[in-house]
């Protein structure tokens, strides 16, 4: 059962000016960074608030690390912007086969290690009303990655 909005990515040219945007606009901080070599992309988190269920929610702000990754292909179409949103869920491999069950495409057989060692998935857009979805198993808390 998806339990809440677990982030929004945001596809930038910039990763350091628009975090520099976020945090004197609003206040907001960076939580974590990282580079995820496999998606292409260096990324910064910034926590937006802590939820009833253990998790937070964030703002995932992505730069592409070549221009060949999804993301780098995405911002060369599109320009910047809101990339995909993902929810929160206690059991990823669960709920994507029960969207599977339900005709929605999910774009990876198995899912992935994701930002602060969390469990993803993606699915497709085009089964979502033009939304690329994230499916987040957070990792425990003890063995999450700031």
């Amino acid at each position: 059962m998806l339990t809440r909005i677990d982030h929004i990515g945001i596809a930038c040219f910039d990763l350091d000016r628009t975090v520099e945007f976020y945090r004197a606009t609003y206040g907001f901080e960076v939580f974590h960074t990282e580079v995820n070599e496999e998606q292409g992309v260096r990324e910064a988190m910034l926590k937006i608030n802590e939820t009833s269920d253990g998790g937070a929610s964030y703002l995932q702000l992505l730069e592409p690390t070549r221009e060949d990754s999804a993301v780098g292909k995405w911002l060369a179409k599109n320009g910047e912007g809101v990339h995909h949103i993902a929810f929160g869920t206690a059991d990823v491999d669960g709920d994507a086969a029960a969207v599977r069950d339900k005709g929605v495409r999910v774009l990876y057989d198995e899912p992935r290690i994701g930002s602060m060692g969390s469990r993803i998935t993606f699915l497709h857009p085009k089964d979502c009303h033009g939304v690329l979805t994230e499916l987040v198993t957070s990792a425990p808390p003890a063995d999450r990655e700031h």
